[in-house]
């Protein structure tokens, strides 16, 4: 994440006019939208050009989204103002990026594919950052992906699976989780059957 290289190319893939992955929220995280409580503080960590974070906003939540891109967070400030809500943007590079301690009532990732390594730095941070009762909402490919084609990065190691997230967040209270099979229509970038992980846990 560190990379020159990697900034430079997500801020290249967001340089069109359209949204690469679409506005329209990830459907996982609007099935469990009602578990959230009214105006939660909600962190959306690699939240691109904001379609997550601006549906949370659109629902009374206090939204801060975290991304290295600094064109992903102008569109994901353009959606905001079209959809008339309001939301924080942080250009930031999140293996050094402080998530805070008991900061958020909510932490959002969604398709946020990085190497083992930087799984074990941030995602400690990540149960840290969290208020007590907080939630998190997260989900990714797992390497099942590779056989569709139909998004996220080329290489199984920055995907995850459901044993692998059991054992990240053991010490949370775990709501669901779940390797399955579904359609992901999401833009361009994220279109057709993929094979997904689902995370909803209690801090």
């Amino acid at each position: 994440m560190s990379d020159g290289k990697k900034f430079r190319d997500w801020n290249e893939r967001y340089a069109d006019s359209d949204y690469l992955f679409g506005t329209k929220p990830n459907d996982f995280l609007k099935s469990v939208a009602d578990r959230l409580a009214p105006n939660s503080r909600i962190l959306c960590l690699a939240d691109g050009e904001g379609r997550n974070g601006v549906y949370l906003a659109t629902l009374g939540h206090r939204v801060t989204a975290v991304d290295q891109s600094r064109v992903g967070l102008k569109k994901a400030k353009q959606l905001a103002e079209q959809k008339q809500v309001s939301i924080d943007t942080i250009e930031a590079d999140l293996a050094v990026y402080d998530l805070g301690v008991e900061s958020w009532d909510c932490i959002v990732s969604i398709f946020f594919h990085i190497p083992p390594d930087l799984r074990d730095r941030i995602y400690p941070r990540i149960i840290t950052a969290l208020k007590p009762g907080g939630l998190l909402i997260l989900e990714s490919y797992t390497p099942e992906q590779l056989k569709h084609g139909t998004g996220g990065p080329p290489i199984a190691d920055l995907m995850l699976t459901k044993e692998g997230l059991a054992n990240y967040f053991s010490e949370m209270s775990t709501e669901h989780l779940e390797e399955l099979d579904r359609e992901v229509i999401e833009g361009t970038g994220h279109t057709g059957m993929a094979s997904v992980v689902q995370l909803l846990a209690v801090r």
